[in-house]
């Protein structure tokens, strides 16, 4: 019986430690976004996109973390019946970093890779074509502001970059969608 108290003790004080290491290296964000192309769609022109990303972050330097997280983003086609989609995974580095002796303050940079594809759809939701899973990047910079009780709010703008093949009318295209994304994240940090 004073082996299993023993053991129950030892193992209580181990997760304890791990737990009071492990706080405040995780973080969960939610962050719409508005979209400016910049480039157009083969030969239409592409309207203002919107979207949104979820994703978690690991911090595990001072200010440096890894995040991996999930979007969506949807574009329409001017004097067009179709739209696109853009959905996919995002993952790479972000890094935090007060700015001054801000405790409130800090600025923000992640750079990372994107596995998106492109949905091509008509008006009621169909969809046309599917370009499937492909590696593109992105990169962004913002702030960051604590907002008390763990929550933070996260401006930023980014880049990113996807390349992908499509068929267009029965001929195989390579599309590139390139855009600005402008956005105001909400992050719960634990």
């Amino acid at each position: 019986m004073k082996k299993l108290k023993f053991i129950i003790v030892v193992l209580s004080l181990a997760f304890y430690t791990i737990s009071s290491f492990s706080q405040n290296k995780w973080s969960a964000e939610f962050r719409p976004n508005i979209d400016f192309p910049t480039k157009d769609f083969v030969d239409s022109n592409i309207k203002t996109g919107f979207g949104f990303e979820i994703a978690v972050n690991y911090r595990f330097m001072e200010h440096l973390g890894a995040y991996v997280g999930w979007g969506y983003n949807n574009f329409n086609i001017k004097d067009s019946d179709i739209d696109f989609d853009e959905t996919g995974y995002t993952f790479g580095l972000q890094f935090i970093h007060p700015i001054a002796s801000s405790q409130s303050l800090s600025y923000l940079f992640r750079a990372g890779a994107i596995y998106n594809h492109i949905e091509v759809e008509d008006n009621d939701g169909n969809i046309i074509d599917d370009s499937g899973h492909g590696l593109g990047w992105e990169v962004g910079a913002g702030l960051n502001y604590h907002l008390g009780s763990n929550w933070n709010l996260r401006p930023q703008i980014g880049y990113r970059a996807l390349s992908r093949n499509l068929n267009i009318e029965g001929t195989k295209t390579n599309i590139d969608v390139n855009y600005i994304a402008i956005g105001i994240g909400i992050a719960k940090t634990f």
